[in-house]
């Protein structure tokens, strides 16, 4: 469905529903686990950031809720995770929450092969097209995330996601507060930065409390036309009685605008500079670029009528593909989760979970490539049109006999996804996102395809506690099914129609650890997995999918890593070594721009290798003061050269975007009410083509924020001042690649794909708490 249409079906009403009414869907739908219940209390209670999960038979960190307070208000929890070893976090805007630019690797794996929960219930691979999820800032407000639990290697077996080759993200909101109040944060700052963040809790009433909360934000881009808007509301409810009984409700509804970054080259970074962006408001441009190429037919050239401003670029790039009027984001979300733990005896626990999440969204830009018919204007409004339902449920027993921790869950998804391709006709110039009115229709459909998916997981798992609880040994398995049916509504059938299925009914997972003495340990695991196709394999024509269809392989990964950890009174610190094999890996290549319409081809082009080293200590020398170090090695390569119109050589290069070398250093002190924060990282060169002739250099970038918290006050149970400064040096640099993909070869730098960091932003927030 496009998001041009009424969001009523998909609107709070339907998602309270969903949740409260989860039974109906039992008799059809298979459900799936919970997260260990212990490990998410230990996440929930933690409030500053570990690197040591002691008794753990596998590499998990994590960080709590003072990191993020500590943070810009807004930042992502994602960005904050940047801190931990092995995690590549990038972002154009300084709060990591500009989606068209947000991207998160681990080991080697990028966003699309990781996984992501909140409270159990799955996000998807966190995609900027909406698929099968959603990026966890509309999800839920991060002024009210209690920590977030990361494991590099291979995450709990029945974490319920189907694209989980190289990790999982946990994210846990915080529980309502037992007692009444409220909470009013005000944040200012650069770029006419203004976000509002209100919070009321009720207390606790004979086992139930409930908080509701709002957040407005709106900033002015840090360069070019336009801002980034969005508004939010949480919702959460828990029920506890007796002895580890809770029902919780968590809803969440979500709106967002984004005006977007110009997409930048090497080449056009170089000559146009690191503040050049979309031509709006500039209408006169936009049109003389489009008449230029409609007239004569060249993409590029003054004498071909481009403008004077594009006359640095070379004569053989394309000068029409440069830059464009203008592009932005929407999305809507309605998000809800209805879950309880339930207590029958010492021994045994029931978790249950349902959820519902709708999504309507769209993407815009100003093509100069197609004009529009009914005007005679020779741009047009070109949308990408997203509408997602979908509803699961998880479940899990965990029963204690003996030294034995059993647990055995399933976990069931059903969700329908319909993506459209849209030209509206375009009148004159704008200065807003476009917006398209009930009833209006296109003068072209490019494409409007329909898909289902079905994704169906059943685990078990066995903990067993051995030598007075020093050795841990951990095995069990899952088996995964995931079904895409996709169908082409237009009658030109422009992609694929056709039924897939991703499946594996033994996917083993085991570890041990062995506690050394009270104070350190050592582990080693291994893990299996496997990825779902989703919707890649039909983003191609008819024929090809026919083709490849009964040869193609789901995506796997087999990994190792092994670790030792260390606690004292002043330190904690860890180490460990991984190994990954990625097999079956599916690339598509499409032959025309970003901006153009035109089927892709899926090709099966090998196997990656990933080994690496994390290091990481936290050293506390003095109450107050804590200093985070951590320095993370990887190489990670491609294994094959693959077949394009004739042989990529691209066996033993790096994989493109994840960089060999990263290092970070963060120092917090506080005394008094006082606190103060100054981190850096190192982000090493980041190959951007696949047989590595193109790469942007490595960088160093620095934050730092200061905040004084008075305490009771004036009437006040709490209030406090902070200052944040993010790129402290204003240090000029690429932040994401390969936001229009990758390509095999580029000497010349010539494909825009990156996104540029933004320059020193200063913002400074009064909190206060009644």
């Amino acid at each position: 469905m496009s998001s041009r249409f009424p969001l009523r079906r998909t609107g709070l009403a339907l998602a309270l529903f969903a949740v409260l009414h989860g039974n109906v869907f039992a008799a059809d739908v298979p459900v799936a686990a919970p997260a260990d219940a212990s490990a998410a209390d230990n996440a929930k209670q933690l409030q500053t950031i570990s690197v040591v999960a002691t008794g753990e038979t596998r590499q998990v960190q994590t960080i709590g809720s003072e990191d993020i307070k500590a943070a810009t208000p807004g930042t992502s929890a994602l960005k904050v995770l940047n801190e931990l070893p092995g995690v590549n976090f990038q972002s154009s805007d300084p709060w990591g929450a500009y989606e068209w630019s947000t991207t998160i690797s681990l080991h080697g794996f990028d966003q699309s092969r990781l996984g992501f929960t909140l409270d159990n219930i799955p996000l998807g691979n966190m995609g900027y097209g909406v698929t099968n999820g959603l990026q966890v800032t509309r999800a839920i407000s991060s002024d009210n995330i209690a920590s977030v639990q990361l494991a590099q290697g291979a995450g709990a077996l029945g974490t319920p996601s189907s694209s989980n080759l190289g990790g999982t993200v946990q994210f846990y909101s915080a529980d309502p507060e037992a007692k009444a109040g409220a909470r009013v944060d005000q944040a200012i700052g650069s770029d006419n930065t203004r976000r509002t963040y209100v919070r009321l809790d009720t207390g606790d009433f004979h086992g139930l409390s409930t908080y509701v909360s709002y957040n407005h934000a709106n900033t002015d881009k840090w360069k070019g036309y336009g801002s980034q808007r969005s508004n939010q509301v949480n919702l959460k409810s828990v029920y506890q009685w007796g002895e580890g009984n809770r029902i919780s409700l968590f809803v969440d509804s979500s709106k967002r605008k984004e005006y977007d970054y110009q997409d930048l080259s090497l080449t056009s970074q170089r000559v146009l500079g690191w503040n050049f962006d979309y031509y709006q408001p500039d209408w006169n441009k936009a049109v003389q670029v489009a008449t230029a190429y409609q007239t004569t037919g060249q993409y590029n050239g003054v004498a071909n009528g481009y403008p004077d401003s594009l006359a640095g670029l070379p004569a053989d790039y394309d000068w029409l593909d440069a830059d464009y009027y203008a592009g932005g984001g929407i999305r809507h979300d309605n998000l809800a989760g209805l879950s309880g733990s339930f207590n029958f005896g010492e021994n045994l626990t029931w978790n249950l979970g349902t959820y519902y999440h709708a999504d309507r969204g769209e993407g815009q830009w100003a093509t100069p490539y197609t004009p529009s018919p009914a005007s005679g204007v020779p741009l047009a409004l070109r949308t990408t049109d997203y509408g997602l339902d979908r509803y699961g449920v998880t479940s899990s027993v965990q029963y204690t006999l003996g030294n034995n921790d059993i647990e055995v869950g399933v976990w069931g998804e059903n969700s329908k996804n319909n993506i459209e391709r849209n030209y509206f006709n375009l009148y004159g110039a704008y200065t807003g996102l476009w917006t398209i009115y009930d009833g209006e229709t296109p003068f072209y459909r490019a494409f409007l395809q329909h898909y289902n998916y079905k994704t169906r997981m059943v685990y078990a798992e066995d903990t067993l506690h051995l030598m007075d609880g020093r050795l841990t040994v951990n095995f069990g398995a899952k088996s995964l099914r995931s079904t895409t049916d996709s169908a082409s509504r237009v009658p030109t059938g422009a992609f694929a129609q056709g039924s897939i299925k991703a499946s594996d009914g033994f996917l083993p997972q085991a570890g041990v650890d062995y506690r050394i003495d009270d104070f350190q340990d050592v582990y080693a695991s291994y893990s299996k997995n496997i990825n779902a196709y989703g919707a890649l394999p039909f983003a191609t024509s008819q024929a090809a999918f026919d083709a490849s269809k009964g040869t193609l392989k789901p995506e796997g990964s087999q990994t190792l890593e092994a670790g030792y950890r260390v606690r004292g009174a002043t330190y904690e610190a860890a180490a460990d070594l991984y190994y990954t094999r990625f097999t079956n890996r599916l690339l598509q290549t499409t032959p025309c721009s970003a901006v153009q319409t035109c089927a892709s081809q899926l090709n099966n082009v090998g196997s990656v290798d990933s080994r690496g080293a994390d290091l990481s200590l936290i050293w506390r020398p003095m109450d107050g003061m804590r200093w985070l170090n951590t320095l993370s090695y990887g190489s990670t390569k491609y294994q094959d050269d693959y077949l394009n119109g004739g042989v990529v050589a691209t066996k033993g290069k790096y994989v493109v975007g994840i960089p060999s070398w990263m290092f970070t250093s963060g120092l917090s002190y506080g005394v008094g009410g006082w606190n103060f924060t100054v981190d850096g990282k190192f982000t090493g060169k980041r190959y951007i083509t696949y047989t590595n002739d193109s790469f942007v250099p490595s960088y160093w970038l620095f934050n730092a924020g200061a905040s004084y918290d008075f305490g009771a006050l004036a009437g006040l149970s709490d209030l406090r001042l902070a200052l944040n400064v993010t790129n402290l040096t204003g240090k000029h640099y690429f932040a994401t690649t390969g936001t229009n993909g990758y390509v095999a070869a580029d000497p010349n730098g010539y494909n825009q794909t990156l996104q540029a960091g933004a320059p020193r932003q200063v913002f400074f927030n009064v909190s206060a708490k009644f």
